[in-house]
């Protein structure tokens, strides 16, 4: 859509299309992970750059990472660094600390952080920031686009090694 709305529901009344505004893009990310948690999905890929202005840090996201959190469950975790998530989102290092165990954290370092993807993927739903400055993107269910983004994603994971370690050993 060329008019910026947002049209259909997909899981939990999820928005699907075009999305404009550094508002609406945290309140998908919020929307998103209070969908996983009460839908229970299995996989989330969480991609962004740094995640210096995702809502990570607050309180209803740390709940429903939370919430989202069991056994059978897994989150990748894809940055070029993670100096901001341990700086700005202390709720989230926590929660990863907690979780360690279901969460596989990857850095791309070499990488050219304006060209990595902002996104989250699941199985039935994806949203990605397609100009990150601007925070316009889209969001959906349909099948090409969960495959695209799957796809693009799988890449850059490729070129990825483990990063941002749940606890560091100092001497």
């Amino acid at each position: 859509m060329s008019d910026g709305t947002q049209t259909g529901p997909a899981h939990c009344g999820l928005p699907e299309g075009r999305f404009e505004g550094r508002v609406a893009f945290q309140q998908l990310v919020r929307d998103a992970l209070a969908c996983a948690a009460r839908e229970g999905w299995r996989e989330i890929i969480l991609c962004d750059p740094d995640f210096s202005d995702w809502p990570l840090g607050e309180r209803a996201v740390a709940q429903s990472l939370q919430d989202w959190s069991a056994s059978g469950r897994h989150c990748t975790l894809l940055a070029h660094r993670y100096d901001d998530v341990v700086r700005r989102h202390a709720r989230f290092v926590t929660w990863r600390k907690t979780w360690s165990h279901i969460i596989e954290a990857r850095g791309c370092h070499s990488a050219d952080p304006l060209e990595m993807p902002s996104a989250i993927c699941s199985p039935g739903w994806v949203m990605q920031r397609l100009d990150p400055v601007h925070c316009n993107g889209y969001s959906g269910s349909e099948p090409q686009r969960r495959l695209l983004l799957r796809e693009n994603l799988r890449e850059w994971l490729q070129k990825s090694s483990p990063a941002f370690p749940a606890v560091t050993l100092g001497l």
